[in-house]
């Protein structure tokens, strides 16, 4: 795979009427602007102290592209295991601002998935599968990705991080133990109370995540017939005995109440969990350092709170 050098963003569709053809080409065109050079004065330059290439990962009945970042030098670096935001479009490039610089200051090797957009026949179940997939594929090969298995966590973004969070809950109990979890602004509810909570009624009209935009995510993510509580951080059964996690949150979002919810959650269970809010910033800001101040202070949040669970 390799990143477009150019391209011209397309305008949004109407969600409600768009087709799958249309889906398809929206994506295609989208993510090639995201992974263009014009894209980087939105997302930042790369941090030049990490080297970044395309691996494929075989897995049953299909590769996938995983987009790969680590320092000039060394080996048993802790693995962080990264999922980009999108849900039906996305691309580990436009988080290699983030990615990359964790990479470099850790240092960590940092796996960013290229897993299987929502769309008609692919819904959340097979990003969930690919990343928790990808996930045991690495740890179990720890040593042809020069990483310690016992220093991994997961991050991810948006939808990004319902898949981490998901993948955290998966790990409970099979003996693949994380370190930590890093949820940036997670969609932590995809069932029909998604667009109940507070934070979406007052801020659903934005222009980053917009309610007509999360209805058709959730009509992709969980068609008819499918277990949403099962897909639903937020509803799991039980919570405690994950990893501590870090839940970042921009307050102008929809989904804010989400992560607020899921931090009380997790709180409650006994799980150790922090929360950080930042006032002002939209839905995605983390990857949108050119727009969003406070990408800057969040990043630098995120490499602490990793840097101190790798080193307990």
């Amino acid at each position: 795979m390799s990143e477009a050098t150019a391209a011209v963003r397309p305008p949004e569709p109407d969600w409600s009427t768009i087709t799958t053809e249309e889906l398809i080409a929206y994506r295609d065109a989208e993510n090639r602007f995201r992974a263009s050079a014009a894209a980087r004065v939105m997302t930042g330059q790369p941090d030049p102290g990490a080297v970044a290439d395309w691996r494929e990962v075989s897995l049953p009945g299909r590769d996938l592209p995983v987009r790969v970042h680590r320092p000039a030098a060394g080996a048993g670096l802790p693995l962080v295991l990264h999922v980009h935001g999108g849900g039906f479009v996305g691309t580990a490039v436009q988080c290699d601002w983030v990615t990359s610089h964790l990479a470099a200051r850790l240092p960590a090797v940092v796996v960013s998935v290229e897993h299987r957009l929502l769309a008609p026949g692919t819904p959340l179940p097979a990003a969930a599968d690919d990343v928790w997939d990808v996930l045991r594929h690495v740890v179990g090969h720890a040593a042809r990705w020069g990483v310690d298995p016992a220093r991994t966590a997961v991050f991810g973004e948006s939808c990004g991080a319902l898949v981490c969070a998901l993948a955290a809950l998966r790990a409970r109990g099979t003996g693949l133990d994380l370190r930590a979890q890093v949820l940036v602004n997670p969609a932590t509810d995809v069932t029909g109370s998604m667009l109940d909570h507070p934070s979406v009624a007052e801020y659903g009209q934005g222009p980053a995540l917009s309610v007509p935009l999360l209805r058709f995510f959730r009509r992709l993510a969980v068609p008819p017939g499918t277990d949403a509580r099962a897909l639903s951080p937020l509803y799991a059964d039980d919570l405690s005995g994950l990893p501590p996690a870090l839940v970042v949150l921009p307050t102008h979002d929809p989904i804010a109440d989400h992560g607020r919810r899921y931090t009380e959650r997790l709180l409650a269970a006994g799980t150790v969990a922090r929360l950080t809010e930042h006032p002002g910033a939209r839905h995605g800001f983390l990857s949108l350092p050119g727009l969003e101040r406070q990408a800057a202070a969040a990043r630098t949040e995120i490499l602490e709170f990793l840097r101190a669970a790798f080193a307990a």
